[in-house]
């Protein structure tokens, strides 16, 4: 039979025969036990090897003299024979059995205010069904059963005390030393087995030794005579068999020791015997009695139980039990069976809650130190187990038990309270606020402790998923699992733990973020760089923040300020700031690596043709390589803010690739050194010197701002080409990797599609290169027409005799070079190269006719061939339509096409042409003299410079006296 309180000593064979332990009950109280381990005892040892089996028997006998001393009917004793009383029984009718079964349940009151509901039958009657034997026709029968009492035993039991009733007639069961009494009334002839007599005597002799040495209601002195001869005694009938004749000199000393020792009291009192009452042996009677409540099969409670305690009742004054002990050791019963039933059995659950209010109650009227000393011993061991699995309330209750979750929370908030509140002394003052605190502190340590319990567990899960195929970061993994376990706890425990705890939601994110905190925290610590595993952790962490954050907040919505009290508790992650450092950090660093790269690359870059096939340096390929796999690493980060620190990325790549575009351009000339100098106006004559040995040139105006750098000696024409072709292909890959980028952004969830964060371009680095090319496109042009084929424009077109110096010189060289240019510049980048080239020498060709030095002089007659060779020119860039558009051509040579008309006109209308433009221009007379005009950033019809200058190359003398006499310019020098 399951037990309230677990005796030390295990109990013997002979033990159980002599309480009369029955083989069915036997096997029925190890069926029982065998479920689920009782609780701890809370009682401390008797110091007495006593068995349960022996203080079963001993419980039984004391409430069968109870019973018969009050007359109650139902224990009334008729003599007879086992078999007599056997078959007597069993002629019951079971309509009486089932009228006692069914009023019972019917109008208990222990079930109803225990909230017990009642069963469908008497759980006498199904667990005697089970058992196989026949049914208790009384309640008398039914605690004889429960307590695992045979008949054979009852009979002898009862016998005895009508021959004690005989001798002491109208003493009442508390004036009697019942163990005296049964050892002398009780023969061995009412026993089929000698050693089960003996055991039976002996039983007598541990109880007289437990209730008067060991455990006394009133303290015993060293020197209390009958004390050491009480303990003589029976330390002697230990070694043989107790003589009971009344006569004989060891009962005698037994009955007078022990009489004197039951006999005293700490108050006057009339006709009492205090043998069983002494603490805590009277304690371990009554929770033998208290078995009697609970059926021995499903430890239910029994359908009978206020008959059962009614019947415990009369026990009382004889154990010097009152109502508080009753309900301490009921309340205590009640859990123990709940423990035992497997913690299936919620209705017990429920039942010691509300019995435990009772004690509660009891608690805060008495001050009997023996009652506070076992009900603090039995609280904390409720405590104890509740504790047990409220600390860890994850790993105990699921979605199959978690209706005792709220039963169990009761009891260990009950028990707290009543050790803080209801049992020392000291803590009576505590107000109902600071109970309160109490209860929360309470909860609150059940919350913390759990949840830390759990995210150990998760901790060790996270770390058994990695996969080596798929080492997705553990932090990740574990943020993943605590958000989960947040939710889970919001509604699923939550709920529950509000009823004490308003904000036991928030206590337990506040846990959680403080335990993902130590982890995260450790993490960012050992942080050096920002890798996609710590970017991914990152923002995991993030996420769980802003997750448990908006958990807490929502729960403390109509709380005052303690709601804030667990949100100011959640100090920040700074998961974001750690990742928008890190990000700047890797940022810089990767455009600092670039940069250096840029800066040894370009030192050693030979802009050869021949160096890959596309015709570009292998640089600028290696350089935007470079940046698509800089933009993907960035990009496989798990940022929430990749728009603005792509940004920061996108200002550094800009620098590098503007950076990389004035390096390709570096080296390549300036306009001032590949635009020849204008020379001085003079009075041009064929044959004679423009230049004086030792007069020192004019400074002429620049034209515009070319830039380059003439080269002597090796044509650097495929260098150029190589040059811009490798602008254009940075330029070309620009373009992709903005649609690459718009991609990427795309797969971005943290992007907000209604802002311009798409909109993110190299427009700087493009306009670089567009410039870079446009440049390197009149560098070229100017290098070739200037340097390389400065021998058939400069020295040599027109000098001397215009007839004999045509361009035909100029054209074949011109074709070799275009056909170069065809073969080595890019599609997309050949007409603007020879664009420039075109507009280069028809750059040239103006240069020669309007400065072209004192070896040229034009006629009237020389315009003619001018105009040919002009004609010639173009054609040769339009190629019969398969070079540049006409449209183009056109608009590059209109500068020349609109001077041409100048060598065709007679020189006294250029000399009245010249007077009005110089007078229009700068308000000057003839009788003033005409200023000397300054070089038109454009030769013009209408400029002055420009018809001045062919003047000075016009051969005829009216040419020639104007001059002298405008600008006192010589005919020959």
């Amino acid at each position: 039979m399951a037990r309230l309180f677990r005796d030390s000593t295990s109990s013997s064979r002979s033990s159980d025969l002599a309480a009369g332990a029955g083989a069915d009950a036997s096997a029925a109280t190890t069926a029982a036990s065998s479920r689920t381990p009782p609780l701890p005892s809370p009682l401390p040892d008797l110091g007495v090897p006593l068995s349960a089996a022996e203080l079963r028997a001993t419980a039984y006998e004391i409430l069968v003299a109870a019973s018969r001393a009050t007359g109650a009917k139902a224990l009334t004793y008729i003599p007879q024979s086992a078999s007599a009383a056997a078959a007597s029984t069993s002629s019951l009718s079971s309509s009486i059995h089932r009228s006692l079964a069914s009023t019972a349940a019917a109008s208990s009151k222990v079930k109803k205010a225990l909230g017990l509901r009642r069963s469908s039958a008497s759980p006498s009657a199904s667990s005697s069904k089970r058992r196989g034997t026949r049914r208790p026709a009384t309640v008398a029968e039914l605690v004889r059963v429960q307590l695992g009492v045979t008949e054979q035993a009852d009979t002898r039991i009862r016998r005895a005390l009508l021959r004690i009733a005989a001798g002491q007639l109208g003493r009442h069961a508390e004036s009697l030393v019942l163990p005296l009494e049964f050892l002398q009334q009780v023969k061995a002839s009412d026993f089929l087995d000698l050693h089960e007599y003996e055991a039976w005597q002996l039983r007598y002799l541990k109880l007289l030794e437990a209730g008067l040495l060991f455990h006394p209601l009133v303290p015993l002195k060293k020197s209390d005579i009958s004390a050491l001869r009480l303990r003589q005694v029976i330390h002697g009938a230990y070694d043989k068999p107790v003589e009971t004749e009344k006569n004989s000199k060891l009962m005698v000393e037994l009955c007078s020791a022990a009489r004197a020792l039951a006999g005293r009291s700490l108050i006057e009192t009339f006709d009492e015997c205090h043998w069983a009452d002494g603490f805590p042996l009277n304690l371990h009677i009554y929770q033998m009695l208290i078995e009697a409540c609970f059926d021995s099969e499903d430890g239910a409670v029994v359908d009978e139980i206020d008959e059962v305690v009614e019947m415990l009742t009369k026990t009382w004054p004889i154990l010097g039990i009152n109502q508080m002990f009753h309900n301490l050791c009921f309340a205590w019963a009640l859990f123990d069976h709940f423990v035992m039933s497997g913690q299936a059995d919620i209705e017990l659950l429920s039942g010691a809650g509300i019995q435990l209010t009772e004690v509660v109650k009891d608690a805060k009227t008495t001050k009997d130190p023996d009652y506070c000393d076992i009900l603090i011993s039995t609280i904390n061991s409720i405590m104890g187990w509740t504790e047990k699995r409220l600390l860890a309330y994850h790993e105990t209750f699921n979605a199959s038990n978690i209706d005792s979750m709220q039963g169990i929370v009761s009891i260990g908030v009950s028990t707290a309270k009543i050790l803080a509140e209801d049992i020392s002394h000291e803590y009576r003052w505590k107000r109902k606020q600071e109970t309160d605190v109490v209860v929360h502190s309470k909860i609150e340590t059940y919350i913390r402790s759990s949840l830390r319990t759990a995210f150990a567990q998760k901790m060790e899960e996270a770390d058994s998923k990695r996969s080596s195929r798929h080492p997705v970061p553990v932090l990740s993994i574990l943020a993943k699992a605590i958000g989960d376990l947040a939710t889970k706890e919001k509604t699923v425990y939550s709920p529950i733990l509000k009823k004490w705890h308003p904000l036991a939601t928030s206590v337990a994110v506040a846990t959680l973020h403080s335990c993902f905190g130590n982890e995260i925290k450790q993490f960012i610590a050992g942080l050096t760089e920002l890798t996609p595993d710590a970017a991914q952790v990152l923002k995991a962490a993030d996420k769980l923040e802003k997750d448990l954050v908006n958990i807490a907040v929502e729960d403390s919505v109509n709380i005052d300020d303690d709601g804030k009290l667990f949100i100011r508790e959640m100090l920040p992650y700074e998961a974001e700031n750690v990742m928008a450092n890190l990000v700047k950090a890797w940022v810089k660093e990767r455009v600092d690596r670039l940069r250096g790269w840029i800066d040894r690359n370009l030192q050693h870059e030979t802009w050869n043709p021949k160096a890959n096939g596309e015709n570009f340096a292998p640089s600028s390929m290696k350089m935007m390589q470079i940046i698509d796999e800089t933009l993907q690493a960035f990009f496989q980060f798990p940022l929430t803010m990749h728009s603005t620190l792509h940004s920061d990325l996108t200002t550094g790549l800009n620098r590098n690739i503007q950076y990389y575009v004035s390096k390709s351009k570096t080296g390549c000339g300036t306009q001032s050194t590949l635009i020849p100098q204008l020379p001085h106006l003079t009075r041009c004559d064929v044959g004679s010197k423009l230049f004086k040995k030792k007069e020192k040139p004019q400074v002429l105006m620049k034209r515009g701002s070319q830039v380059g750098s003439i080269t002597n000696g090796a044509s650097v024409i495929p260098e150029l080409c190589v040059r811009i072709n490798t602008l254009y292909h940075v330029q070309t890959e620009l373009e992709n990797l903005e649609k690459k980028i718009k991609t990427y952004f795309l797969n971005v969830e943290s992007v907000d599609r209604s802002t311009d964060e798409l909109n993110i371009h190299f427009k700087l680095s493009q306009a670089a290169c567009q410039e870079g090319i446009r440049q390197l496109c009149e560098t070229f042009a100017y290098k070739v027409i200037y340097n390389d084929l400065s021998h058939v424009l400069l020295d040599s077109l027109y000098a001397g005799d215009t007839a004999s110096n045509r361009v035909e010189p100029l054209l074949r060289e011109l074709d070799p070079i275009l056909r170069m240019v065809s073969g080595i510049v890019h599609n997309g980048v050949r007409n603007r190269v020879i664009t420039s080239l075109m507009k280069g020498s028809f750059d040239g060709f103006l240069l020669v006719l309007l400065a072209g030095g004192p070896t040229r002089a034009f006629t009237l007659q020389d315009s003619q061939m001018v105009e040919n060779d002009f004609r010639a020119l173009r054609s040769l860039y339009i190629a019969n339509g398969r070079g540049l558009p006409e449209e183009l051509v056109d608009k590059a040579s209109s500068e020349v096409k609109n001077i041409l008309p100048l060598l065709r006109t007679d020189t006294g209308t250029l000399i009245e042409r010249f007077k009005q433009a110089i007078s229009e221009s700068s308000g000057s007379t003839a009788k003033s003299g005409f200023p000397m005009p300054p070089v038109p950033a454009q030769w013009s019809p209408s400029n002055p410079n420009t018809i001045l200058r062919v003047l000075c190359y016009r051969n005829d003398e009216a040419a020639t006296k104007f001059l002298k006499k405008a600008y006192n310019l010589p005919k020959k020098l």
